[in-house]
């Protein structure tokens, strides 16, 4: 008696692969992971930030047969560890606070090797009540030939910190004509105001203040100049990068869901900006009318926010 669908709906993900099987002279071939469970910091509410909690993947791929013998070798076949690496892959990138982002990033991941046709991805939290809490989709490969799978090629774009007298100058516009000459993409980056931000006593509070702070100053410096557009995303830089917008940091979501939370605090803004500079491993970062850190993550050139080139 084949099963029904509520019961493929709580079945293993292999289950439901044999039932949804589509005909064919020749049947796919599948691999799975099972009750593979990681810790991680992940998810949409305010208590689950700061928190790691075990998330368990269960995943099936359905891969191209072969043709022609084996021959005991692992390079001619899907191999488990890719698997995992796809899953390790996408946790490390940045924090994340929805399973269904995490699960579509994983599949479209392993899709990209070559012998992938479909995939079953299955995450459930295992810590947010008495019973697992998860999503699972199922994706398949469009017909086209897979595109390479990314090497975590990293842009390099022209950081510059801003001032609060550099945001003012009158200089600003043809300091970015220069910048734009060089033919980089270019992101700004600036601290909070002169304005002090309200301060509270609990640590956690405090920084997103802080954060909030700069971000405010960040939509001052958009103000100057229509071409400074704010960005909060790595989405959103990503595609300013292609697109050759200029783009102002808002830090808040990027340091709140970095993997490694950067130890300098947003009141250390060229610190913090040049931790941001160093996760597109850039060779410099310019700092117009600031005083330069003894130490920094990557090396800093000064300018004056009184001179009109750089």
């Amino acid at each position: 008696m084949p099963p029904s669908e509520t019961s493929l709906a709580f079945s293993h993900p292999a289950v439901r692969a044999e039932a949804t099987a589509p005909a064919s002279d020749k049947p796919l071939d599948r691999i799975s992971l099972r009750d593979h469970i990681v810790e991680v910091e992940i998810g949409a509410f305010q208590a689950e930030r700061g928190v790691r909690q075990r998330i368990c993947f269960n995943i099936v791929v359905e891969v191209r047969p072969l043709s022609g013998p084996i021959d005991d070798d692992v390079d001619r076949i899907l191999s488990y560890d890719r698997v995992t690496e796809a899953i390790a892959h996408e946790l490390a990138v940045e924090r994340l606070a929805l399973l269904e982002t995490l699960a579509e990033r994983v599949a479209d991941r392993i899709l990209l090797e070559p012998q992938t046709m479909r995939v079953f991805v299955r995450i459930e939290k295992l810590d947010r009540g008495p019973g697992a809490l998860g999503v699972e989709i199922v994706r398949a490969r469009d017909g086209a030939p897979p595109a390479e799978i990314p090497q975590g090629d990293v842009p390099h774009p022209e950081l510059v910190y801003l001032s609060n007298a550099a945001i003012a100058s009158p200089h600003l516009a043809g300091w970015l004509d220069q910048l734009e000459t060089l033919g980089r993409p270019l992101i700004l980056c600036v601290g909070a105001s002169d304005t002090p931000a309200p301060q509270v006593p609990h640590r956690m509070a405090q920084r997103r203040i802080d954060l909030l702070a700069i971000e405010q100053n960040a939509w001052v410096l958009a103000a100057r100049d229509s071409r400074c557009v704010v960005v909060s995303t790595r989405t959103e830089l990503d595609w300013a990068m292609k697109n050759g917008q200029t783009s102002v940091w808002a830090p808040s979501k990027i340091v709140l869901d970095s993997i490694e939370t950067p130890s300098t605090q947003p009141r250390d803004a060229v610190m913090l900006a040049a931790w941001f500079a160093a996760t597109f491993d850039a060779e410099e970062m310019l700092v117009i009318g600031a005083d330069l850190p003894a130490e920094a993550s990557v090396p800093l050139r000064a300018a004056g926010s009184d001179a009109a080139t750089l």
